[in-house]
């Protein structure tokens, strides 16, 4: 937890400790300060920041989602646009502002996130959208956001698979729109306010391993004009859909009719 962790591309390693002088006060002054090949380790505090990296690498590395809190009162605290490559693990992202803003915001970018907490977006916790993107998010904890917990759309094409993404205000995981393709693998979506999975507007995706249960609605959620693998008609039996309140599986024209929209 205090050490950090061999760089992967051979750079330097620059240390975030808010109680030492020495090192950088905040994660956002010491990527500024990084080359492409150089890494962040972030040790352990709460750091109010805002991360906003755009068209290059990053390798951001912290202590442990439960030892390293990262939040902001103005904009999300993670923006990712058009970055090629990296890796963002063991962190806690906190969005504690009052406008319409994400924990992690991703858009046509190429990276890994693993380890890390979204939580309290007034949005949703993870937004990944545009038609460039392909990150891959594994083993992340997304929860309490006023929307859904993560939420694919705008042509996106990541892979999301061992995410816990529970007690979120819609859906655990959302996905929107014609060429939206996610991969959905292993991921479990519970407790939450509406349905575990929806897919909605002509969205397709692999859906496959999930395990949806103990939701205010359904299991998954999709409208007729989507496309899955498998097909719907073995969704319920190549993923985990029960128990919820009203069933494991709903095709509806309306799937949002309930918070009205």
């Amino acid at each position: 937890m205090q050490e950090p962790p061999p760089n992967p591309a051979g750079g330097k390693t620059l240390i975030v400790d808010a109680n030492d002088p020495g090192a950088y006060a905040r994660p956002s002054a010491a990527l500024k300060d990084a080359g492409p090949d150089d890494q962040v380790f972030v040790k352990p505090g709460v750091y109010e920041d805002k991360i906003f990296m755009v068209e290059r690498p990053i390798l951001l590395i912290g202590a442990g989602r439960d030892h390293v809190q990262i939040f902001s009162r103005r904009g999300g605290p993670l923006y990712l646009q058009r970055v090629p490559s990296g890796h963002l693990s063991g962190m806690t992202f906190r969005y504690v502002g009052s406008d319409q803003n994400s924990a992690i915001n991703i858009l046509d970018s190429i990276c890994t996130i693993t380890g890390c907490r979204a939580t309290e977006g007034l949005l949703s916790g993870v937004v990944v959208y545009g038609p460039n993107c392909r990150p891959i998010l594994i083993g992340n904890e997304v929860c309490l956001n006023r929307e859904s917990g993560i939420f694919v759309f705008a042509g996106a094409r990541p892979r999301v698979a061992h995410n816990l993404c529970y007690a979120n205000h819609h859906f655990g995981i959302a996905v929107r729109d014609p060429e939206t393709h996610p991969d959905l693998v292993r991921n479990i979506c519970r407790e939450n306010m509406l349905s575990g999975i929806l897919l909605f507007h002509h969205a397709e995706a692999l859906v496959l391993d999930n395990s949806c249960y103990d939701n205010q609605h359904w299991g998954l959620v999709t409208t007729p004009d989507c496309q899955t693998s498998p097909p719907r008609d073995q969704l319920a039996v190549s993923n985990k859909l029960e128990p919820n309140p009203r069933g494991a599986l709903m095709v509806t024209h309306e799937p949002l009719g309930e918070i009205g929209r």
